[in-house]
Protein backbone atom coordinates (compact mmCIF):
# COMPACT_ATOMS: atom_id res chain seq x y z
CA UNK A 1 0.00 0.00 0.00
CA UNK A 2 1.31 3.50 -1.11
CA UNK A 3 2.66 5.11 2.37
CA UNK A 4 -0.05 8.17 2.52
CA UNK A 5 1.46 11.37 4.57
CA UNK A 6 -1.42 12.98 6.56
CA UNK A 7 -2.04 16.50 7.45
CA UNK A 8 -4.58 16.88 10.75
CA UNK A 9 -6.44 19.58 12.16
CA UNK A 10 -8.66 18.00 14.94
CA UNK A 11 -9.80 19.64 17.59
CA UNK A 12 -12.77 17.51 18.61
CA UNK A 13 -10.77 14.91 21.27
CA UNK A 14 -13.36 12.38 20.43
CA UNK A 15 -12.61 12.55 16.73
CA UNK A 16 -8.99 12.14 17.25
CA UNK A 17 -9.43 9.31 19.21
CA UNK A 18 -10.96 7.43 16.42
CA UNK A 19 -8.44 9.20 13.95
CA UNK A 20 -5.49 7.66 15.85
CA UNK A 21 -6.87 4.39 16.15
CA UNK A 22 -7.85 4.06 12.28
CA UNK A 23 -4.18 5.56 11.32
CA UNK A 24 -2.13 3.33 13.71
CA UNK A 25 -3.41 0.16 11.71
CA UNK A 26 -2.19 1.55 8.39
CA UNK A 27 1.02 2.52 6.86
CA UNK A 28 0.86 5.88 6.83
CA UNK A 29 2.30 8.97 8.79
CA UNK A 30 1.16 12.16 10.07
CA UNK A 31 3.15 15.30 8.73
CA UNK A 32 0.88 18.06 9.91
CA UNK A 33 -1.04 18.08 13.02
CA UNK A 34 -2.67 20.96 14.41
CA UNK A 35 -5.09 21.09 17.06
CA UNK A 36 -7.53 23.24 15.52
CA UNK A 37 -7.57 26.02 12.59
CA UNK A 38 -8.09 28.90 14.88
CA UNK A 39 -4.48 30.24 12.80
CA UNK A 40 -5.56 29.76 9.32
CA UNK A 41 -2.52 31.38 8.05
CA UNK A 42 0.23 29.28 10.45
CA UNK A 43 -1.75 25.93 8.88
CA UNK A 44 -1.70 26.64 5.49
CA UNK A 45 1.96 27.40 5.75
CA UNK A 46 2.59 24.38 7.33
CA UNK A 47 0.56 22.47 4.57
CA UNK A 48 2.33 24.37 2.43
CA UNK A 49 5.87 23.04 3.21
CA UNK A 50 4.96 19.63 4.10
CA UNK A 51 2.27 18.41 1.16
CA UNK A 52 0.60 15.75 2.93
CA UNK A 53 -1.30 13.42 0.36
CA UNK A 54 -4.69 13.83 2.40
CA UNK A 55 -5.95 16.48 4.90
CA UNK A 56 -8.45 15.75 7.84
CA UNK A 57 -10.35 18.25 8.75
CA UNK A 58 -12.56 19.04 11.81
CA UNK A 59 -15.37 20.75 11.02
CA UNK A 60 -17.91 20.21 14.30
CA UNK A 61 -15.85 24.00 15.46
CA UNK A 62 -14.74 25.08 12.17
CA UNK A 63 -13.96 29.29 12.95
CA UNK A 64 -13.48 30.29 9.37
CA UNK A 65 -15.39 30.17 6.64
CA UNK A 66 -15.37 26.39 4.73
CA UNK A 67 -15.17 27.24 1.95
CA UNK A 68 -12.52 29.65 2.12
CA UNK A 69 -10.49 26.98 4.62
CA UNK A 70 -10.60 24.77 1.75
CA UNK A 71 -9.50 26.93 -0.70
CA UNK A 72 -6.59 27.07 1.00
CA UNK A 73 -6.03 24.04 1.75
CA UNK A 74 -6.33 23.31 -1.50
CA UNK A 75 -3.86 25.97 -3.14
CA UNK A 76 -1.52 25.17 -0.60
CA UNK A 77 -1.57 21.26 -1.02
CA UNK A 78 -2.24 21.09 -4.81
CA UNK A 79 -4.58 17.63 -5.40
CA UNK A 80 -4.55 16.46 -1.93
CA UNK A 81 -7.72 14.62 -0.69
CA UNK A 82 -9.85 16.88 1.95
CA UNK A 83 -11.67 14.82 4.15
CA UNK A 84 -14.35 16.55 6.11
CA UNK A 85 -14.69 14.87 9.71
CA UNK A 86 -17.82 15.39 12.26
CA UNK A 87 -19.81 13.79 14.58
CA UNK A 88 -23.19 14.13 12.73
CA UNK A 89 -24.40 13.22 9.41
CA UNK A 90 -26.51 16.42 8.81
CA UNK A 91 -27.95 15.93 5.09
CA UNK A 92 -27.56 19.96 5.01
CA UNK A 93 -23.81 20.35 6.68
CA UNK A 94 -22.66 17.20 4.53
CA UNK A 95 -24.28 19.09 0.61
CA UNK A 96 -22.43 22.49 2.35
CA UNK A 97 -19.24 20.58 2.65
CA UNK A 98 -19.18 19.21 -0.94
CA UNK A 99 -19.79 22.66 -2.17
CA UNK A 100 -17.43 23.94 -0.28
CA UNK A 101 -14.95 21.42 -2.39
CA UNK A 102 -14.52 18.78 0.29
CA UNK A 103 -13.74 15.55 -1.38
CA UNK A 104 -14.93 13.23 1.40
CA UNK A 105 -17.07 13.68 4.22
CA UNK A 106 -17.25 11.47 7.61
CA UNK A 107 -18.90 11.52 10.57
CA UNK A 108 -18.72 9.58 13.92
CA UNK A 109 -18.74 6.26 14.36
CA UNK A 110 -16.20 6.22 11.71
CA UNK A 111 -16.20 2.55 11.54
CA UNK A 112 -14.66 1.55 8.13
CA UNK A 113 -15.46 4.73 6.57
CA UNK A 114 -12.42 6.89 6.88
CA UNK A 115 -10.18 3.78 6.57
CA UNK A 116 -11.44 2.85 2.79
CA UNK A 117 -11.40 6.40 2.00
CA UNK A 118 -7.53 6.11 2.93
CA UNK A 119 -6.81 3.02 1.37
CA UNK A 120 -8.86 4.34 -1.78
CA UNK A 121 -6.39 7.53 -2.04
CA UNK A 122 -3.59 5.11 -0.97
CA UNK A 123 -4.41 2.77 -4.39
CA UNK A 124 -4.72 5.67 -6.77
CA UNK A 125 -1.27 6.75 -5.78
CA UNK A 126 0.35 3.45 -6.35
CA UNK A 127 -1.41 2.98 -9.72
CA UNK A 128 0.37 6.57 -10.72
CA UNK A 129 3.96 5.66 -9.25
CA UNK A 130 3.26 2.03 -11.11
CA UNK A 131 2.58 3.05 -14.22
CA UNK A 132 -1.21 3.12 -14.40
CA UNK A 133 -2.62 4.82 -17.06
CA UNK A 134 -2.63 8.48 -16.50
CA UNK A 135 -4.24 10.02 -20.00
CA UNK A 136 -3.83 9.24 -23.30
CA UNK A 137 -0.37 10.58 -23.73
CA UNK A 138 2.76 8.06 -22.59
CA UNK A 139 5.30 10.40 -20.95
CA UNK A 140 9.16 10.01 -21.19
CA UNK A 141 11.29 11.97 -18.53
CA UNK A 142 14.92 12.62 -19.38
CA UNK A 143 17.55 13.28 -16.51
CA UNK A 144 21.15 13.01 -16.05
CA UNK A 145 22.94 11.58 -13.14
CA UNK A 146 25.07 14.45 -12.55
CA UNK A 147 25.47 17.75 -14.77
CA UNK A 148 26.94 17.03 -18.31
CA UNK A 149 25.60 13.41 -18.68
CA UNK A 150 23.74 14.68 -22.15
CA UNK A 151 20.28 14.23 -21.23
CA UNK A 152 19.14 17.22 -22.71
CA UNK A 153 21.13 16.10 -26.42
CA UNK A 154 19.19 12.52 -25.63
CA UNK A 155 16.12 13.74 -24.86
CA UNK A 156 15.86 16.83 -27.52
CA UNK A 157 17.11 13.85 -30.26
CA UNK A 158 14.55 11.56 -29.22
CA UNK A 159 11.57 13.48 -29.45
CA UNK A 160 12.62 15.06 -33.03
CA UNK A 161 12.84 10.99 -33.59
CA UNK A 162 9.34 10.92 -32.06
CA UNK A 163 7.96 14.11 -34.17
CA UNK A 164 8.57 12.28 -37.92
CA UNK A 165 5.94 9.73 -37.08
CA UNK A 166 3.61 11.84 -37.87
CA UNK A 167 2.05 11.94 -34.26
CA UNK A 168 1.37 15.12 -31.59
CA UNK A 169 4.81 15.11 -29.60
CA UNK A 170 5.84 17.37 -26.94
CA UNK A 171 9.09 18.10 -25.56
CA UNK A 172 9.09 20.17 -22.39
CA UNK A 173 12.15 21.79 -20.56
CA UNK A 174 11.08 21.58 -16.70
CA UNK A 175 15.48 21.94 -16.22
CA UNK A 176 14.35 25.48 -14.37
CA UNK A 177 18.04 25.87 -13.77
CA UNK A 178 20.10 25.80 -16.79
CA UNK A 179 17.31 24.58 -19.48
CA UNK A 180 19.55 23.88 -22.55
CA UNK A 181 16.34 22.92 -24.95
CA UNK A 182 15.98 26.02 -26.49
CA UNK A 183 19.13 26.42 -27.47
CA UNK A 184 19.44 23.03 -28.84
CA UNK A 185 16.51 23.07 -30.67
CA UNK A 186 16.77 26.95 -31.71
CA UNK A 187 13.53 27.85 -30.26
CA UNK A 188 12.60 31.04 -29.52
CA UNK A 189 9.89 31.92 -27.61
CA UNK A 190 8.77 34.75 -25.29
CA UNK A 191 6.56 32.34 -23.00
CA UNK A 192 8.04 29.26 -20.85
CA UNK A 193 6.96 26.40 -18.58
CA UNK A 194 6.57 28.82 -16.16
CA UNK A 195 3.60 30.69 -17.65
CA UNK A 196 1.63 27.36 -17.34
CA UNK A 197 2.18 27.39 -14.15
CA UNK A 198 1.38 30.66 -13.20
CA UNK A 199 -1.77 30.49 -15.48
CA UNK A 200 -2.66 26.59 -13.91
CA UNK A 201 -6.05 28.21 -13.37
CA UNK A 202 -7.44 29.37 -16.87
CA UNK A 203 -5.17 26.52 -18.77
CA UNK A 204 -6.84 25.41 -21.53
CA UNK A 205 -5.51 24.00 -25.19
CA UNK A 206 -6.08 27.28 -26.43
CA UNK A 207 -3.96 28.94 -24.37
CA UNK A 208 -1.60 25.73 -24.26
CA UNK A 209 -0.99 26.33 -27.65
CA UNK A 210 -0.33 29.78 -27.63
CA UNK A 211 2.75 29.08 -24.98
CA UNK A 212 4.35 26.46 -27.36
CA UNK A 213 6.94 26.57 -30.19
CA UNK A 214 7.80 24.55 -33.28
CA UNK A 215 11.81 24.56 -32.88
CA UNK A 216 11.60 20.84 -34.64
CA UNK A 217 9.40 19.53 -37.28
CA UNK A 218 6.57 18.00 -35.77
CA UNK A 219 7.32 18.65 -31.94
CA UNK A 220 5.62 21.03 -29.79
CA UNK A 221 8.45 22.63 -27.38
CA UNK A 222 7.37 24.08 -24.20
CA UNK A 223 10.92 25.95 -22.96
CA UNK A 224 12.33 26.20 -19.65
CA UNK A 225 12.56 30.26 -18.81
CA UNK A 226 15.90 32.57 -19.50
CA UNK A 227 18.48 32.45 -16.97
CA UNK A 228 17.66 34.58 -13.55
CA UNK A 229 13.75 34.79 -14.77
CA UNK A 230 12.54 32.37 -12.45
CA UNK A 231 12.41 34.53 -8.46
CA UNK A 232 9.71 32.51 -7.50
CA UNK A 233 10.08 28.49 -8.05
CA UNK A 234 6.84 26.99 -8.71
CA UNK A 235 5.51 24.69 -5.77
CA UNK A 236 6.43 20.74 -5.99
CA UNK A 237 3.25 19.89 -7.07
CA UNK A 238 2.08 22.50 -9.92
CA UNK A 239 4.74 21.14 -12.70
CA UNK A 240 3.01 17.55 -11.98
CA UNK A 241 -0.44 19.66 -13.06
CA UNK A 242 1.18 20.68 -15.81
CA UNK A 243 2.09 17.42 -17.48
CA UNK A 244 -1.35 16.37 -16.40
CA UNK A 245 -2.97 18.67 -18.42
CA UNK A 246 -0.75 17.94 -21.45
CA UNK A 247 -1.41 14.50 -21.68
CA UNK A 248 -4.42 14.14 -23.09
CA UNK A 249 -3.34 16.23 -25.89
CA UNK A 250 -0.18 14.34 -27.37
CA UNK A 251 0.32 10.84 -28.15
CA UNK A 252 4.41 10.91 -26.61
CA UNK A 253 5.58 13.74 -23.99
CA UNK A 254 9.60 14.46 -23.84
CA UNK A 255 10.71 15.89 -20.31
CA UNK A 256 13.94 17.07 -19.87
CA UNK A 257 14.49 17.32 -15.94
CA UNK A 258 17.68 18.74 -15.96
CA UNK A 259 20.65 16.95 -13.37
CA UNK A 260 19.97 15.08 -10.83
CA UNK A 261 17.01 14.61 -9.03
CA UNK A 262 15.44 17.59 -7.55
CA UNK A 263 11.93 17.68 -5.20
CA UNK A 264 10.50 19.43 -8.26
CA UNK A 265 11.37 16.49 -10.45
CA UNK A 266 10.15 13.78 -8.04
CA UNK A 267 7.23 15.26 -7.79
CA UNK A 268 6.98 15.49 -11.63
CA UNK A 269 7.63 11.97 -12.10
CA UNK A 270 4.03 10.90 -10.69
CA UNK A 271 2.77 11.61 -13.97
CA UNK A 272 6.10 10.28 -15.91
CA UNK A 273 5.22 6.91 -17.44
CA UNK A 274 9.11 5.85 -17.62
CA UNK A 275 11.90 7.79 -16.06
CA UNK A 276 15.31 7.84 -18.49
CA UNK A 277 18.05 8.36 -16.68
CA UNK A 278 21.51 9.20 -17.87
CA UNK A 279 24.76 8.04 -17.08
CA UNK A 280 28.70 7.54 -17.90
CA UNK A 281 31.21 5.95 -16.61
CA UNK A 282 32.84 8.00 -14.67
CA UNK A 283 32.58 7.39 -10.93
CA UNK A 284 30.89 10.23 -9.56
CA UNK A 285 28.27 9.61 -12.45
CA UNK A 286 27.77 6.11 -11.46
CA UNK A 287 27.26 6.67 -7.50
CA UNK A 288 24.94 9.56 -8.56
CA UNK A 289 23.20 6.87 -10.39
CA UNK A 290 23.33 4.34 -7.81
CA UNK A 291 22.18 7.05 -5.22
CA UNK A 292 18.64 8.44 -7.50
CA UNK A 293 17.77 4.89 -8.22
CA UNK A 294 17.26 4.26 -4.56
CA UNK A 295 15.63 7.51 -4.05
CA UNK A 296 13.06 6.49 -6.52
CA UNK A 297 12.94 2.66 -5.65
CA UNK A 298 12.43 3.98 -2.04
CA UNK A 299 9.66 6.51 -3.38
CA UNK A 300 7.36 3.88 -4.59
CA UNK A 301 8.28 4.69 -8.60
CA UNK A 302 8.03 0.99 -9.96
CA UNK A 303 11.26 -0.55 -10.91
CA UNK A 304 10.15 -1.40 -14.15
CA UNK A 305 9.51 2.47 -15.35
CA UNK A 306 13.13 3.20 -14.70
CA UNK A 307 15.16 3.46 -17.89
CA UNK A 308 19.09 3.41 -17.30
CA UNK A 309 20.57 4.79 -20.19
CA UNK A 310 24.59 4.42 -20.14
CA UNK A 311 25.43 7.63 -22.40
CA UNK A 312 29.07 7.77 -24.17
CA UNK A 313 30.05 4.45 -23.80
CA UNK A 314 33.57 3.78 -25.02
CA UNK A 315 34.32 0.91 -27.45
CA UNK A 316 36.50 -1.31 -24.84
CA UNK A 317 35.36 -0.90 -21.17
CA UNK A 318 36.74 -1.68 -18.30
CA UNK A 319 33.58 -2.88 -16.24
CA UNK A 320 31.15 -5.41 -18.40
CA UNK A 321 27.64 -3.97 -19.05
CA UNK A 322 26.51 -7.41 -16.25
CA UNK A 323 29.05 -5.69 -13.56
CA UNK A 324 26.99 -2.57 -13.86
CA UNK A 325 23.75 -4.01 -13.94
CA UNK A 326 24.41 -5.83 -10.56
CA UNK A 327 25.76 -2.65 -8.98
CA UNK A 328 23.27 -0.08 -10.23
CA UNK A 329 20.87 -3.21 -9.17
CA UNK A 330 19.07 -2.27 -12.18
CA UNK A 331 19.12 -3.21 -16.13
CA UNK A 332 20.72 -1.06 -18.77
CA UNK A 333 18.04 0.01 -20.82
CA UNK A 334 20.47 1.20 -23.64
CA UNK A 335 23.81 2.39 -24.58
CA UNK A 336 24.80 5.10 -26.37
CA UNK A 337 28.52 5.38 -27.84
CA UNK A 338 30.64 8.07 -27.52
CA UNK A 339 31.03 10.76 -30.42
CA UNK A 340 31.91 14.12 -28.67
CA UNK A 341 33.46 15.78 -31.60
CA UNK A 342 30.28 14.77 -34.15
CA UNK A 343 28.23 16.61 -31.61
CA UNK A 344 30.55 19.52 -30.63
CA UNK A 345 30.71 20.51 -34.58
CA UNK A 346 26.67 20.02 -34.97
CA UNK A 347 26.08 22.33 -32.39
CA UNK A 348 28.92 25.04 -33.22
CA UNK A 349 26.87 24.90 -37.12
CA UNK A 350 23.69 26.04 -34.96
CA UNK A 351 21.62 22.66 -35.69
CA UNK A 352 21.36 19.03 -34.55
CA UNK A 353 22.59 15.81 -35.68
CA UNK A 354 21.71 14.21 -38.56
CA UNK A 355 19.43 11.17 -38.24
CA UNK A 356 22.00 9.40 -40.48
CA UNK A 357 25.21 9.79 -38.93
CA UNK A 358 26.50 6.73 -36.62
CA UNK A 359 25.55 8.93 -33.31
CA UNK A 360 22.20 9.84 -34.73
CA UNK A 361 21.47 6.30 -35.82
CA UNK A 362 21.58 5.00 -32.19
CA UNK A 363 19.40 8.32 -30.97
CA UNK A 364 16.68 6.98 -33.71
CA UNK A 365 17.25 3.47 -32.33
CA UNK A 366 16.68 4.60 -28.42
CA UNK A 367 13.35 6.38 -29.90
CA UNK A 368 12.07 3.16 -31.54
CA UNK A 369 12.99 1.71 -27.82
CA UNK A 370 11.12 3.66 -25.77
CA UNK A 371 8.17 4.53 -28.02
CA UNK A 372 7.85 0.51 -29.07
CA UNK A 373 8.47 1.56 -32.75
CA UNK A 374 9.78 -1.16 -35.56
CA UNK A 375 13.50 -0.04 -36.27
CA UNK A 376 14.17 1.09 -40.25
CA UNK A 377 16.19 -1.62 -41.94
CA UNK A 378 19.78 0.36 -43.17
CA UNK A 379 19.36 -0.18 -47.13
CA UNK A 380 23.21 -0.52 -46.75
CA UNK A 381 22.79 -3.89 -44.86
CA UNK A 382 21.84 -6.43 -48.36
CA UNK A 383 21.11 -10.29 -47.96
CA UNK A 384 23.63 -12.60 -48.81
CA UNK A 385 22.29 -12.66 -52.55
CA UNK A 386 21.96 -8.82 -52.80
Amino acid sequence: MYPLTIGLAIQNQDLMEQTRACLAELPFRVTVEQPDTADVGGFLDRLERMRPDVVLLDITSCQSPLEGLVTGVRAATGDSLIVALNTVADSDTILAAFRAGINEYVHSPFGVTLRRALEKRAGERSRRRDGGPKGAGKAFAFFSAKGGCGATTLACHVAAELGRQDRKVLLADLDLDAGMVGFITKTNSIYSILDAVNNLHRLDIHYWKALVSNGIHGVDIVASPMALASKHPPKDDQLRQVIAFAKPHYDWIVVDLGRSLSRLGLAALEEIDEACLVATLEVPALHQAKQIIQTLLDSGFGKNRIRLILNRSPKRMDITLGDLEKMLAIPIFCTVANDYTELYETYAEGRMLDRGTNLGKQFVRLAAKLANLEEEKDPKKRGLFG
